[in-house]
This record gives C-alpha cells, structure tokens and sequence, in this order.
C-alpha cells in the first residue's frame, strides 16, 4: 500500500514538472531538414503520454481497490469462527451475567438480613406470611399483608386471615387476631448464622409462645405460634421486614 502511495506521488510530481520518465527516454534528434524524423519524433513522444496515462490510471485504480480488499480480509477473518467456538463464546457470556446477577443477589440478601436482625433487636419488625402450615401437614396460601406475626412499641400481634368472606370470623376478615405484651425473650443466633428468636404473648384471656428463626443471610423466616388454648400450632412461612417497611393490616383484636 505505502509502495502504490509513492508511485502516485512521483508520477503526479514528475508530471506536473514536464520531466516525466525523460529521463529514460533517449533524445530525439530534431532535424528541420528531415520532416520525417519530427513526425517520428512527435509520434514517440505522444505513445510515451499515452502509455504514461495508462500507468496512472492503473495506479490509482490499484490505490482505490486495496482498501476494499483488506476491509473483505477482515470481515472473512471475523466470520471464521466456529460454530463450536460461538457456543463457548455465548456460553461464557451467559456465566458471567448469571456470576453478576448472584452477587446482586447475595448482596441484596446480606442487607436484608442485617435489616432483619437489627429490627428483632429494636422491637420493631413483622413476618409477612405467604403460607401457613398446620400440625397435620396441611398448607394454605394465604396474602401476607394479613396474615402476620408482628411486635412493636411492646405490643405484640398474631393474624390470620383465609379469605373467608362469607363464613364469620372474629377479626373480620377470616381468621383471628391475638394481641398482648411480650414476656421471656431469648435471642441467639448458631455458627453459620441462622437467627432464633423466641417469645411468649401474655394478653387478657389467652396467650401463645412464638418460635422465630431467620435463615442465614437472609430475611426469609418462619415462626411457629404455640397457643395455650389449643394443641394445634401452625407455622407461619414468609420475610421478616422491619416494621415501618412493612405491609401488615390488622383487624379487630379477639383475645
């Protein structure tokens, strides 16, 4: 390429100074005597133009067509992957945003559970229940927004509701509500970080002992109500938040 560049340098210099290739040709005896030999003459140098226009033609035809050329080069360069080679390529692609996404993950998860475990030791946090496990093995799916076991300012609070629109309920909306004042917390946590909270609910007619436990680096968790009026606990499965984040609506209190 830089060759053909100063090809057409020399030959545009040398044709703007009259002096190209003159000096290869050999002097033309110029006789006015011999009218012959200034046609001969005449005729050689006009070839020598011609032959010179069709040198630089071809050079910058040449110029002109080896940009295009490497350009191709490359595109077939590019374009010889195998099929095997772009499967690992997407494959590798694929791990590294999956790699991205758990760290988002762990790192969500990490500061969640700290938020967990500073609302427990606060007083102030709610469990959203997204399922409710009965003694006898059966579960239900129940919202969490009303069904939840909660403490706050002192006051501690278990809910449920099943939706149970056309059956009456004692708080209202299809379950029942127990409120009352905390007594005998215990707070530890084991060496790969699940948390154990446990408590008893003290109120005017009945009370109930709560079981809590937040899996490690997380703020899932359930709490299993024991109440003293009945020999069937349930366990109640969802993410503890603290409690001005929270979601809850409470119903009217029945003991």
């Amino acid at each position: 390429m830089r060759a053909f560049s100063h090809l057409f340098i020399n030959i545009v210099a040398l044709k703007r100074s009259g002096n190209l290739f003159l000096h290869k040709i050999p002097k033309l005896s110029i006789m006015k005597t011999n009218s012959r030999k200034e046609e001969t003459g005449s005729m050689s140098c006009n070839r020598v133009n011609k032959r010179i226009g069709i040198i630089l033609a071809a050079s910058l035809s040449i110029l002109m067509i080896l940009p295009a050329t490497v350009s191709i080069g490359k595109a077939q360069e590019s374009k010889k992957l195998t099929r095997k080679e772009k499967e690992e390529a997407w494959r590798a692609e694929r791990l590294k945003k999956r790699a991205a996404e758990e760290q988002e993950e762990m790192r969500n998860d990490s500061i969640e559970y700290v938020q967990a475990i500073e609302a427990i030791r606060n007083g102030s946090w709610a469990l959203e229940a997204s399922n409710i496990t009965f003694d006898n093995g059966v579960t239900r799916f129940v919202t969490p927004s009303t069904n939840f076991v909660s403490i706050n300012n002192g006051d501690a609070v278990v809910q449920t509701a099943f939706n149970n629109s056309n059956i009456y309920s004692p708080n209202g909306i299809g379950g029942i509500t127990v409120e009352g004042s905390i007594t005998g917390e215990e707070l530890k946590m084991d060496h790969e970080g699940n948390i154990y909270y446990n408590y008893s609910i003290m109120g005017p007619q009945v009370s109930a002992t709560v079981s809590v436990v937040v899996t490690a680096h997380s703020n899932q968790a359930t709490a299993t109500v024991d109440p003293n009026f009945s020999s069937r606990n349930m366990t109640m499965s969802g993410y503890i938040y603290p409690y001005e984040s929270a979601g809850v609506f409470e119903g009217t209190p029945d003991y």
